[in-house]
């Protein structure tokens, strides 16, 4: 079993389970607008209650300002001058008067901006409840979806491995399109499925060995992959016919150096409590490029002093070797920046160097905008 071969196989047969990575996106998704939803329906409530109370505050204001002119109008201070002069009561309704007719109009334009405000932000509140709503009524007919074509997968592994191959080559390109697989890894996978070797029995049997164990597909891949070369490879030796060929322990030897640095992630990845199943090949090879084992712990405990959810780094796998990331996320907290608003917009993180964000921070205060108030979403 070649690497890249063993690299699809694993890529297959977690689709094949119930925990793929497509279907826990997915149910990370559903949570995410579920959380959304939850929150902006508590917002709502307050908003159309503050609202309400606005309203009425600026009607007391207008009645009750005229009938306190009406009353002062009618009182005289020197009808009364004695009594007040003797009491030493600073009352005078001219005065007085005075500044109702120069604060009351003031005060009520405030009351209907704090109004207009609040409807606005209603607004925006109800657009974001709307669409995580949607989002979760999209996600449920996705994962239909992704249920029916991760049964049809499952269908096709088992005519292989039973030995009916009535399987097209455009059958199985079809539905791995579906999956996100390239032309080359539909070719490949095509052709184990249709002309199906050792490697694919194999890699089968191992994995229901291991799933008799009560053991999930990730962790049997996960398992595999921590596994030596010669471990992963060797040749059934009770197999009269096995003929032992020198080039593939040439071939395992090439692979050795990269297989142990992957593990070495892998293995991080895991002390830190983060499946890499979670990440795609094309994110876990970016890790790997820049892989610093110190500045990724630092990252993750970073996360996880803060109360920001690990799950962040996925589609983000950047800010795990960032090593600006504690400055940012602390510039965010200070200025005001709850941990769920980083959570929810890690974009900032990943698009601003830390000199950058000190910038739009500070853009922000020159023009008079708090921001805390701004939306991370607007950085």
């Amino acid at each position: 079993m070649t690497v890249n071969t063993e690299v699809l196989l694993d890529k297959l047969y977690n689709l094949r389970g119930s925990d793929s990575d497509i279907l826990k996106e997915m149910d990370r998704q559903k949570n995410k607008a579920e959380q959304t939803r939850d929150r902006t329906t508590e917002e709502k409530a307050k908003l159309q209650k503050d609202i309400e109370s606005l309203k009425k505050q600026r009607e007391e204001l207008e009645d009750q300002g005229e009938k306190f002119k009406e009353v002062l109008q009618g009182i005289h201070r020197e009808d009364y001058a004695t009594v007040l002069d003797r009491l030493r009561i600073d009352f005078d309704p001219k005065n007085l008067l005075e500044k109702l007719d120069k604060n009351l109009p003031r005060t009520i334009d405030n009351v209907e901006r704090d109004t207009k405000k609040a409807e606005d932000e209603l607004v925006k509140v109800e657009e974001e409840m709307n669409t995580a709503i949607t989002t979760i009524e999209e996600l449920g007919i996705r994962k239909d979806a992704a249920l029916a074509n991760q049964e049809k997968l499952n269908e096709y592994f088992e005519l292989a491995l039973e030995g009916h191959i009535n399987i097209t080559r455009d059958s199985i390109t079809s539905l791995l399109e579906e999956f996100g697989f390239n032309e080359a890894e539909q070719r490949e996978t095509a052709k184990i499925l249709m002309f199906p070797e050792d490697a694919l029995f194999a890699y089968d049997s191992k994995v229901k060995a291991k799933d008799k164990a009560g053991k999930s597909i990730s962790e049997v891949i996960h398992e595999a992959k921590s596994m030596s070369p010669e471990v992963t490879n060797t040749p059934d030796i009770q197999n009269d016919n096995y003929v032992a060929e020198p080039q593939v322990t040439d071939e395992v030897s090439e692979v050795t150096e990269e297989d142990e640095r992957k593990s070495q992630v892998i293995e991080t990845l895991k002390d830190c409590g983060i499946d890499y199943l979670d990440f795609t090949s094309e994110e876990m090879d970016d890790l790997l490029a820049h892989f610093d084992e110190q500045v990724v712990r630092d990252n993750i405990e970073l996360m996880n002093s803060k109360n920001i959810a690990l799950d962040v780094f996925i589609h983000h796998i950047s800010m795990m070797y960032d090593k600006e990331l504690r400055r940012k996320v602390e510039l965010l907290l200070n200025v005001g920046k709850e941990a769920m608003d980083i959570y929810l917009n890690p974009n900032v993180l990943v698009k601003y160097t830390c000199d950058q964000l000190e910038r739009v921070v500070s853009v922000i205060a020159a023009n008079g905008m708090d921001p805390k108030e701004i939306p991370l979403m607007a950085y």
